[in-house]
């Protein structure tokens, strides 16, 4: 999506919010959901995919950035000792979505794999009050006049109405908890810029939410009584965002009415650089090997959204 996050808005009906919900940033804030020694962890983290899992004078990002992924995640099943019902969760790859609105007479389908999923055995908790949902009926949603919203997507013939949550009726862990994007190619041209993966984690985690609600609620256009909440979380193997999609109301045709509601913070560094081999001038070591500028705080948001519906 060429207009990014703003584009993504247009085509689900959705308010944006800057910043992570109170009950995520509650999280964050108590001691008491954090690790102990957790910083070292992380760092070693980093380490392991940055400097030691090679040979490599220096890793490409299609390595270490899976990697990391996979190191950050086995801190955070770290807490399951703490918090039991954690391992009711269950990681999907390769899984298929596909949810299909109409948006103003035209048909719209989000359809394919996207990134990893996290399924729970429970949902997560409405972040928004009712009467917050009720406010966004005067939110006043952005056009683009005379563009049109849908000039950069793909069109196609659609034979079949899909909306399938990728799983067969009976899996345990039924419901999205949060899609993970990882962004592991090495060259820009092949990986979004942070803009572009911000709307696309918002258009896949809409994607997963509206095909989940319409297995609980049917195929009518409606305003949920119990919201769907879907996360994402998307990463470079440096830089982070966080998001927090509601789908409040599957009636999408018109700008009319209850919006969805989107809370992302945006561009969250956890390490500044990796310097895999010294920095040496004149046979003078300046800046040794190692990870600079670490930003224990963004794994913070990363575990707390992780804790987000259990805690």
């Amino acid at each position: 999506l060429f207009e990014g996050v703003r584009q993504a808005q247009w085509l689900t009906k959705t308010k944006l919010v800057q910043g992570l919900p109170p009950s995520v940033q509650s999280i964050i804030d108590n001691p008491a959901h954090q690790l102990q020694d957790h910083e070292e962890g992380v760092k070693r983290a980093v380490w392991h995919a940055r400097l030691w899992n090679t040979t490599e004078t220096a890793p490409e990002r299609e390595h270490y950035c899976p990697v990391l992924f996979e190191d950050l995640m086995h801190i955070c099943r770290l807490m399951s000792a703490k918090y039991p019902s954690l391992a009711k969760r269950m990681l999907a790859r390769n899984y298929r979505i596909a949810a299909t609105w109409e948006r103003e007479s035209v048909l719209f389908q989000v359809r394919g794999q996207n990134g990893i999923l996290m399924n729970s055995m429970a949902p997560i908790p409405p972040v928004a009050s009712r009467e917050e949902v009720l406010a966004t009926e005067e939110n006043v949603l952005e056009t683009f006049h005379p563009i049109s919203p849908t000039i950069d997507l793909q069109e196609v013939i659609v034979y079949r109405e899909l909306n399938d949550t990728g799983f067969k009726e009976g899996y345990p862990y039924s419901h999205p908890h949060t899609v993970f994007f990882v962004e592991s190619a090495n060259n820009y041209p092949q990986r979004f810029r942070p803009e572009q993966l911000r709307a696309k984690m918002l258009m896949f985690a809409f994607g997963n939410a509206l095909a989940k609600a319409r297995v609980l609620y049917g195929n009518d256009p409606k305003v949920l009584e119990q919201p769907v909440v879907v996360q994402s979380i998307g990463t470079d193997g440096q830089l982070f965002q966080f998001m927090v999609f509601q789908l409040n109301t599957t009636d999408l045709v018109s700008n009319d009415g209850i919006k969805n509601m989107v809370w992302i913070d945006s561009d969250q560094n956890l390490y500044e650089n990796a310097l895999c081999v010294p920095e040496v001038k004149k046979r003078v070591v300046l800046k040794p090997a190692g990870i600079y500028g670490f930003q224990p705080d963004t794994f913070k948001k990363f575990l707390a959204l992780y804790l987000h519906g259990t805690v």
